[in-house]
């Protein structure tokens, strides 16, 4: 029997109980994973707190993870028992010891690639991937506004775009989350808490403003935002960490003709090819150097409250370490120490 962590209400990290599990055989076309680390994301705060309801009541949480494939389903080509995978599942359920996975969401990881690091990187690799590379194709000379370009994401589309050759400028919530800022790419940070980060876009582009900018944060930075746009720009909200938007006019982007997405990642990875191809390009970049992704700290499954409540706090990464329960020990024979009677075999004769 394995371990969950079941969900069966919203609320704070104390909602997150670790259960009995067990995840079964796979069915046609799924793989069977024993899981060595699980990703932990913001997304799966928004899950817990009832502001995303895209998990069905009573629900184990968690969109990524890493393991080690125990069965494999019928119809399944490609994979093997023993094989390393790691996998992005809308549908949730990572935060386990064992799960079952649509093997067309499954990717190999290549041997310079842990499974630490494949759990904390693979969903947020593979989002500043479609972001830079397919939302928004990044070219040479752009200038790109990242918000919260300390972050799990934000630092590795600042990395990526100035790869790209586009001029990076991020804003951050403190002085060391700015320092961290500039060493992934950024040419400019902005301390949001004390600059008008409008204001401070335009005076470094000469009034121009950014031709992209990705928004993570939501409702705080969503006007900022479209004000920061240069003519024709574009703005990227992936995410809503301070909030949901509110509904807005849209001939509001009519006097620069601006654009506006919300992309969701797995639109863009939506067939096997697309997903390995995008994982595959995430890993090489890492291997090359191109992206540095943050060691995440590691955390029992157990105490995946404890990981929430942290990232909550804007601390983190983590990852969750699956801890089943230990096999019992096979039975041990031991030899008894002969008695003042003697030993058994003379007790039995007399």
């Amino acid at each position: 029997m394995g371990q969950a962590i079941i969900i069966h209400e919203y609320g704070g990290p104390e909602v997150l109980k670790l259960e009995p599990f067990e995840a079964g055989a796979p069915g046609p076309g799924q793989l069977r994973l024993r899981q060595t680390a699980v990703g932990v994301n913001y997304h799966d705060v928004y899950v817990r707190s009832g502001l995303y309801r895209t998990l069905q009541l009573p629900g184990t949480p968690g969109l990524e993870g890493v393991g080690v494939v125990e069965a494999v389903g019928p119809g399944v080509d490609g994979f093997a028992p023993g094989d390393r995978v790691g996998y992005l599942d809308s549908s949730y359920g990572a935060y386990a010891t064992e799960k079952l996975v649509r093997a067309d969401l499954a990717v190999r990881l290549p041997q310079a690639i842990d499974d630490a690091l494949a759990a904390s990187v693979l969903l947020k690799g593979i989002t500043a991937s479609v972001l830079v590379q397919q939302v928004h194709p990044v070219a040479a000379g752009e200038t790109v506004l990242v918000h919260a370009a300390a972050g799990g994401v934000g630092r590795l589309l600042a990395e990526w775009a100035a790869h790209l050759g586009a001029r990076v400028i991020g804003t951050a919530g403190s002085a060391e989350k700015a320092a961290l800022a500039r060493r992934r790419g950024c040419s400019e940070v902005i301390l949001y808490r004390e600059q008008d980060f409008v204001a401070r876009v335009r005076e470094l582009t000469d009034g121009q403003g950014a031709n992209v900018v990705f928004d993570a944060v939501g409702r705080d930075t969503f006007d900022g935002s479209l004000q920061s746009l240069a003519l024709r720009g574009h703005l990227v909200n992936y995410g809503q960490a301070s909030g949901p938007i509110p509904p807005f006019e849209i001939s509001r982007l009519a006097p620069k003709s601006a654009t506006i997405t919300r992309p969701g990642y797995g639109h863009y990875v939506n067939s096997p090819a697309r997903l390995r191809s995008t994982a595959d390009g995430l890993f090489q970049a890492i291997a090359e150097g191109t992206l540095t992704p943050e060691t995440a700290q590691a955390v029992p499954l157990a105490e995946a409250a404890r990981a929430h409540a942290a990232l909550e706090r804007r601390e983190g990464p983590f990852i969750l370490i699956p801890r089943p329960p230990a096999a019992r020990p096979a039975a041990r024979r031991s030899a008894r120490r002969p008695s003042a009677a003697g030993p058994p075999a003379a007790r039995r004769r007399r």
